[in-house]
């Protein structure tokens, strides 16, 4: 196994790239950007990361699991629904943090920002029935 954990071979380049660009790394001037998120495998008790396109609310970021409109939902969301102390390198910086699922208005609020800056999740719906679940991360460590 590598030290990506058993990830799709596709994002291991991208977790690469992004380890070795990290100081040029960070959210654009919409609080919009990519991050790297590190959750405890549902069962294996393995770490698992999975590079993630983000927002902000606050100081929170918000993620979303739309696995590209698959009909599943993906495995970093079923490993922090188990285990919600996560980890995140988001640019030069790697902290901890708790993950919630957000349901109800505050879901629709974030869920519509998230779109509005990554329009690609449009397409990604019309893939499927399943409501994507939407996450925030908040730091737990200074």
């Amino acid at each position: 196994m590598s030290r990506f954990g058993s990830r799709p071979e596709y994002n291991i380049p991208i977790i690469e790239e992004y380890r070795a660009n990290k100081e040029q790394k960070g959210p654009d001037a919409n609080g919009a950007g990519l991050l790297l998120l590190t959750t405890t495998g549902a069962r294996t008790g393995r770490p698992r990361t999975s590079p993630l396109g983000h927002t902000t609310d606050g100081d929170r970021l918000v993620v979303v699991g739309a696995k590209a409109g698959t009909p599943t939902d993906p495995d970093w969301y079923h490993n922090l629904r188990a285990h919600p102390e996560v980890t995140v390198e988001l640019g030069p910086e790697t902290f901890r943090a708790r993950a919630a699922v957000v349901t109800g208005e505050e879901r629709e609020k974030l869920y519509v920002r998230h779109v509005e800056l990554f329009p690609v999740y449009r397409e990604y719906e019309q893939r499927t029935s399943r409501v994507f679940p939407v996450v925030v991360l908040e730091r737990i460590d200074g």
